[in-house]
C-alpha cells in the first residue's frame, strides 16, 4: 500500500483507526485503503450510519452552543478525531470570541491534521495522547497554557466511550477527569445504543469481528446515564440525539420524527 505524503512515517496504514474510518464515513480524505475497506465493511451493515454521524456533529454543534450561553468559554475535546466543518473552536469562538479549545487524540494521522488546521487560529492546541491516562492528558493540557483548569471546563467525550468496554472502567475515567475540574465544569457525551435499531448491533459486530484496535461497547440509556456519575443531567438528560435541545435553524431534522428507535444518545451533566 503507498503511504501518502501527509501521513507521519510511523502509521501503520495497512491497520484501520476509528478516526480515519470516521473522516471516511463523513467524505472526508484523510483516510487510507484499510479505513476505507473496513467502512464499507460497516456502511454493508448500516447504510444509513453516515446520516447518524451528521446528527452527532450537529449534537456537537449544539452541546458546545449550550454550554458558551451558560458562560462556559474553555472546552477540553477528549478523543477529537481528524478536523471536519463546524469544529469545537469554530462554533465556540462564534459564540464567545475569547474562547479556548485544547483537542486531544491517540491517532498521529488525526492530530498532524488538528496541528495543520489550526496553525495560526489563535486559543487553540492539539495533544497527542492516549485518554485512558487523564493524568498524562491533563498534565499535557496545563502545558499547552491555553486552559485554566480552575476555572470550569467542558468536557467533550463524543462517540468515545462505545469504544470502551466495561474492563476499561469508563464510569472511573469520567470520574478522573471531572474529579480534576472545579465546580461549574461540565461533561458532553454522544454513545451509541444498544437496544436501537438491529443496524447499530450489526455495525458493532463489524467492530468487533475484524482488525479494528476499538471493538464497540453499545449501551442502554440507564447505561450511559450511569457514566456521568455523580454529576447533575442538565435537562432533558440522556435523551436520542436529535431530541437533546433540537435546532431549528440549522439542524437537518429537529428530533419531532426521530424513530423511537434511533440508535444513538446525547446527554450533558454539570459538576456541582
Amino acid at each position: 500500500m503507498d503511504r501518502p505524503s501527509w501521513a507521519p512515517s510511523d502509521v501503520d496504514v495497512t491497520r484501520p483507526s476509528v478516526a480515519r474510518v470516521y473522516d471516511y464515513y463523513l467524505g472526508g480524505s484523510h483516510n487510507f485503503e484499510s479505513d476505507r475497506a473496513f467502512g464499507d465493511q460497516t456502511l454493508r451493515a448500516m447504510p444509513d450510519l453516515p446520516s447518524i454521524l451528521r446528527d452527532n456533529r450537529d449534537f456537537l454543534r449544539r452541546v458546545v452552543r449550550k454550554l458558551c450561553a451558560l458562560g462556559v468559554d474553555q472546552f477540553l475535546d477528549l478523543g477529537s478525531g481528524i478536523p471536519t466543518v463546524g469544529n469545537v473552536h469554530e462554533v465556540a469562538q462564534a459564540a464567545v470570541p475569547g474562547a479556548r479549545v485544547v483537542y486531544v487524540d491517540h491517532d498521529p494521522v488525526a492530530v498532524a491534521h488538528s496541528r495543520a488546521l489550526l496553525e495560526g487560529v489563535p486559543l487553540t492546541a492539539t495533544v497527542l495522547a492516549d485518554v485512558r491516562e487523564p493524568d498524562v492528558v491533563l498534565d499535557a493540557v496545563r502545558e499547552t497554557g491555553l486552559l485554566d483548569l480552575s476555572r470550569p471546563v467542558g468536557v467533550l467525550m463524543i462517540a468515545l466511550l462505545h469504544f470502551m468496554h466495561d474492563e476499561d472502567r469508563p464510569r472511573e475515567l469520567v470520574a478522573a477527569y471531572m474529579d480534576a475540574l472545579p465546580v461549574g465544569s461540565h461533561l458532553a457525551v454522544s454513545h451509541a445504543r444498544a437496544d436501537g435499531h438491529q443496524g447499530m448491533r450489526d455495525a458493532a459486530a463489524v467492530y468487533d469481528q475484524s482488525r479494528s484496535p476499538n471493538p464497540m461497547r453499545l449501551r442502554s440509556a440507564e447505561e450511559v446515564r450511569d457514566l456521568f456519575g455523580s454529576l447533575t443531567m442538565v435537562d432533558p438528560g440522556v435523551v436520542l440525539l436529535p431530541r437533546w435541545h433540537p435546532d431549528v435553524v440549522d439542524d437537518r431534522n429537529a428530533g419531532s420524527e426521530v424513530d423511537d428507535d434511533y440508535p444513538g444518545f446525547g446527554g450533558l451533566g454539570r459538576r456541582d
